[in-house]
């Protein structure tokens, strides 16, 4: 899949472990590892807002494009 989730460099960078991203934005855990392992087909807006508040980022640092 060419769009790519940045979402365990964030992790790294911003010191945080899925289990607390999970509580502090409201998404279940497996919910969370499916986006992590970018195993995800989508992502609802509502989500994406959620993980940037959550994580102080813009969308573009969480979803990357990679041409195939």
């Amino acid at each position: 899949m060419p769009i790519i989730i940045n979402l365990d460099r964030l992790l790294v960078d911003k010191k945080i472990t899925l289990s607390e991203l999970a509580e502090k934005v409201g998404i279940t855990l497996p919910n969370l590892s499916i986006l992590k392992t970018n195993k995800a087909k989508a992502i609802r807006f509502s989500t994406l807002e959620a993980l940037c508040k959550a994580l102080d980022c813009q969308p573009g640092d969480l979803l990357e494009y990679i041409k195939e």
